[in-house]
Parts: structure tokens; C-alpha cells; sequence
């Protein structure tokens, strides 16, 4: 049964239709997940590469650096930037860069980009754009901030929707540092929490161009049609691009979808031309001139034992291409295969809760506890929300015992004391193996906002090397130990108690959270 022919149903006018075999351009048996480059972008890389990072500090560090060490490029993608110590040290690691590079003789190469979300980068007085400000002015011709605004918020429910539940209704979720070459993708923001005690998922691929020139190219496809913060922190749009919130909101999100696709598209055409071209030259019946040719144009490199797929999700924007690719995932997963999928904010579509109580494999599912989630202790109606995860938790695995389902289908909550939960992601390791082959890590959460309202992109990282089988396997392990399995006693305990009015509400604002 092909993968490739599951999807057939799913596809939507923006993704293209690909008729040629689903490896009809590589050896067979290379790895069996080559149908996700009928959809997206296929990067084959060295394993040697990929480093897997396991805690906020690391990732912090690692931010600081990148940025120092930058000379042509710096683009960063978050939810927003936070405001206090730390965040304002990178600032400064940020101005430090651009300094030097006006300094240098000629004209200053550096450009940075940053694109943020609109409602979260403009809350309160002291905000993401009163941090970024200063850069502008200092380097106009150098530095760009994009702050993307939902075409969804507009009219009567801009205006009456509080500051704080404003983005409720959509929000830019994407996280991707990058710098030069280098790629961080990760679902942490640029926030304290994020570099301390807020536990997330970060890999780096170094000396990646051909990924790094993908994500600066979609970064610059949403910054295009965001708000461009301005000196004097007012916000205009490019000159003749729809306005996402006064506009036509179809004219916006087909403008959106055609820029999006555009670079999807592209990346995966070159990709493509230059597959066709490695594997060509490297078969059996190529003139030994045509290869020493393409020896002495310096394309030497290792064979790829590891492949990168962006998987890009804009339902605003009609594009669903990692809704797609998850979902085929869950319904290919083989039986004794097992599934590791981690959430900050466990609350499954109803398509992935459907897959993953309907088909073969195992699953060991990590939440967070009440203690580590984000809104444990907030004040007003958000303090309420962890104990709408903990309702929907317990929905979820009061449906696994009915269908007699808990030895495939494990809950496992993470708690780990003065921390906090954020990770998200998934493991597959196929039948009879120790070591996963596949991870998918970015921004998504698995949830009705992923899915339907946000912004969203992670990459799955297919990989043959077992040195990062090894690293990927380590860092699930990792996050696994500071768990505990759910069973019926954890909804007995006091702190999983739901209040009534809680239970009533949730099933009318889950889609929200």
C-alpha cells in the first residue's frame, strides 16, 4: 500500500500534483519516507551535521554565539521576544554584530530579519517592539521586523476582544533561528522562561545553505505580508500588499498562499534538479570526465545519510502540508512500530486522536502535569486552563480503557519540580528497533490551533546514521524520565479535581487553546 496514495484525498489546489513514482529518482530502499518530497522540499544532509540540544541554557548560549559569530545573515522567528535580562543581551549581541559589520570596510553585508507576532510582540507598554526599536533606528538599512497579524482578528472582534485573549483567534507560532548557514528549529520563543527552566526541543543543522536559504526565503514570504514596525513604533504594510485586518481578507490570504507556495515550490523544483543530477553522476554508466568535473567544482561532500523535509501548516492560507504528512504517518505507522509524541498542551484534533485509537502501532503519549504547565498559577480565567487539559486528558483516556487500549496507547505526564513543560514532537521507531528513524520537531502542538488557526512549521529529520538514531533516542529518553504513567488513580487525586463550570466551558473554547 502507498503512502503516497493515502494522501491523494487530502490535496488541496496549493500543493502540487505529482505524477512521477514517489522514488522514481532514487536507489530503492533508501528509506521508506521519500514520499514526503512529493510534497515538500527533500535536503539530504550528513548526519554529522545535526546536533540534538537538551536544555534552555544550552540553547541560550548557543543563540548568543551564532548571533556574534554572523556575517551575512540573521533571521529569527518566534511568538515574540521577551523583555527582560537575558532577552536584552541578545539585543545587544545583536547590535554588537551589526556594529562590527558597519565597521568593515565596504558596504555592510549583515542583514537581520525578524519576524514576530503581532498581539503577543505588542503587549503591554514594554514589549518585543519597544526592544527592537533601537536596532531599527540605529541600523535602518540593515535590520527588518516583521509582526504578523492574523487576517482572522478584524472588525467588530478586534475591537472588543481584551488584549490578553486577542490572540486566541490566530497568531505566527513559527520558531526558527538562523544564522549564515546555520539553522536552529525549535518550538522554544525568545524568552527567560525558555532559556531556564522551560523545558523544550532544539536541534541545530550546521552548514546547511540549502535549508537555511529555504527558511530565510519563508520568513521573508510572511514578513511580506506582515506589518513593518517602524522607527517611531508605528506599523505600516509594504507598499500595494493587502492589510491582513482592514483589507480584503480573501485577496490577503490568497496573496499569502501564492507567496508561501511560491517557496515551497521553488526549493522543492531545485531540489529536485539537483537530485536528478547527484544520483545521475554517481551511477554506474557516467563518463568518468563528467565526475572528475563535478569533483573539481568542489562538490565532494559526504553521501547523505540524513534527509530534512520542511512540513509548513497556514490553514488561514490554505495550506496543509504537515497536517497532511502527520497524518499519513499515524496511518502508515506499521504494528510494533512505537510512536514517542510529546505536547506542552495536550489537546489532539479529532483526526489524530481518531488515527491514533484506530491503527496498529504503540504509543506513549507525554502531557503536561498541572505543576509544569505554562498557565499553572495564572490569575483569572487562564488559571483555569491546565485543569481543562487535565478534562481532556482524562476524556482521552477514559476513550483508551473503553476500547481496551491501554497496553498500546500509554499517557505519560511530565513533572519535574520548579519547571516548566513546553516540548513537542514526535519519535517513530519502526518494528524490531531500539533506535528511532524519524522525528518531527518545530512548533506545532498536535491541537485544533495548529492545525486550524496559527502559523506553523517543523521539519521531520529522517536519518540512517545510528550515532544520531543514538542522540535522538537519548534526548526522548531524557524527556520520558522526569515522567509518570497515567492511570485511573492520577484523575483521583486532589489536584486533577474539575470544577464543574470548567468541564462545561471547555468543550465550547477548546478549539481556542
Amino acid at each position: 500500500r502507498s503512502s503516497w496514495l493515502l494522501l491523494a484525498p487530502l490535496l488541496t489546489p496549493p500543493v502540487p500534483v505529482v505524477t512521477a513514482p514517489p522514488c522514481s529518482l532514487c536507489p530503492e530502499g533508501a528509506h521508506r519516507f521519500q514520499w514526503i518530497r512529493n510534497l515538500v522540499p527533500e535536503f539530504g544532509i550528513s548526519s554529522s551535521h545535526v546536533k540534538v540540544l537538551s536544555s534552555p541554557a544550552e540553547f541560550y548560549e548557543l543563540l548568543k554565539v551564532q548571533i556574534k559569530a554572523a556575517k551575512q545573515r540573521v533571521v529569527m522567528a518566534s511568538l515574540y521576544l521577551g523583555t527582560g535580562l537575558l532577552e536584552q543581551e541578545l539585543v545587544y549581541c545583536l547590535e554588537e554584530t551589526l556594529e562590527k559589520s558597519l565597521q568593515a570596510k565596504g558596504s555592510p553585508d549583515l542583514r537581520v530579519s525578524i519576524l514576530l507576532d503581532y498581539t503577543r510582540g505588542s503587549r503591554g507598554r514594554k514589549n518585543s517592539r519597544t526592544m527592537l526599536i533601537p536596532l531599527l533606528q540605529r541600523f535602518p538599512e540593515q535590520v527588518r521586523v516583521s509582526l504578523f497579524h492574523t487576517p482572522n482578528l478584524r472588525g467588530l472582534l478586534r475591537l472588543l476582544i481584551p488584549e490578553r485573549f486577542n490572540e486566541t483567534i490566530g497568531l505566527q507560532h513559527i520558531k526558527v533561528y538562523l544564522f549564515d548557514d546555520n539553522v536552529i528549529l525549535s518550538g522554544a520563543n525568545l524568552s527567560d522562561l525558555y532559556f531556564t527552566n522551560r523545558q523544550d526541543r532544539y536541534v541545530l543543522l550546521r552548514d546547511s545553505p540549502e535549508i537555511a536559504d529555504f527558511f530565510t526565503e519563508l520568513v521573508d514570504a510572511i514578513g511580506d505580508v506582515s506589518l513593518q514596525l517602524q522607527q517611531d513604533d508605528t506599523v505600516q504594510m509594504m507598499e500595494g500588499m493587502v492589510h491582513p485586518y482592514q483589507g480584503d481578507k480573501v485577496a490577503y490570504c490568497e496573496i499569502a498562499n501564492r507567496r508561501v507556495m511560491e517557496v515551497i515550490n521553488s526549493a522543492r523544483t531545485r531540489q529536485e534538479l539537483l537530485h536528478a543530477k547527484t544520483f545521475h553522476s554517481s551511477q554506474p554508466g557516467s563518463s568518468l570526465l563528467s565526475q572528475q568535473g563535478s569533483q573539481a567544482a568542489g562538490s565532494l561532500k559526504p553521501e547523505p545519510d540524513t534527509w530534512i523535509y520542511p512540513l509548513i501548516q497556514m490553514k488561514p492560507f490554505g495550506i496543509q502540508i504537515d497536517e497532511m504528512v502527520t497524518e499519513t504517518l499515524l496511518t502508515e505507522a506499521e504494528r510494533d512500530a512505537r510512536i514517542y509524541l510529546t505536547t506542552g498542551y495536550f489537546n489532539l484534533t479529532q483526526a489524530y486522536m481518531d488515527l491514533i485509537l484506530g491503527t496498529r502501532a504503540e504509543y506513549r503519549i507525554l502531557l503536561a502535569s498541572p505543576e509544569v504547565n505554562g498557565f499553572f498559577g495564572a490569575k483569572g480565567v487562564a488559571g483555569a486552563i491546565p485543569a481543562a487539559y487535565v478534562y481532556i486528558a482524562h476524556q482521552f483516556y477514559s476513550e483508551v480503557c473503553y476500547l481496551q487500549q491501554q497496553e498500546r496507547v500509554q499517557l505519560q505526564e511530565y513533572s519535574r519540580a520548579g519547571w516548566t513543560f513546553h516540548a513537542k514532537g514526535l519519535w517513530l521507531y519502526l518494528a524490531g528497533s531500539d533506535l528511532p528513524c524519524l522525528t518531527l520537531i518545530g512548533s506545532p502542538n498536535f491541537g485544533y490551533r495548529s492545525v486550524h488557526r496559527d502559523l506553523e512549521a517543523q521539519v521531520a529529520i529522517v536519518t540512517e546514521n545510528k550515532a544520531l538514531q543514538q542522540q535522538l533516542h537519548q534526548e526522548q529518553e531524557q524527556l520520558y524520565l522526569c515522567s509518570g504513567v497515567v492511570s485511573t488513580s492520577t484523575f483521583e487525586q486532589p489536584n486533577r479535581y474539575v470544577k464543574l463550570w470548567v468541564k462545561l466551558v471547555t468543550p465550547l473554547i477548546k478549539n481556542f487553546f
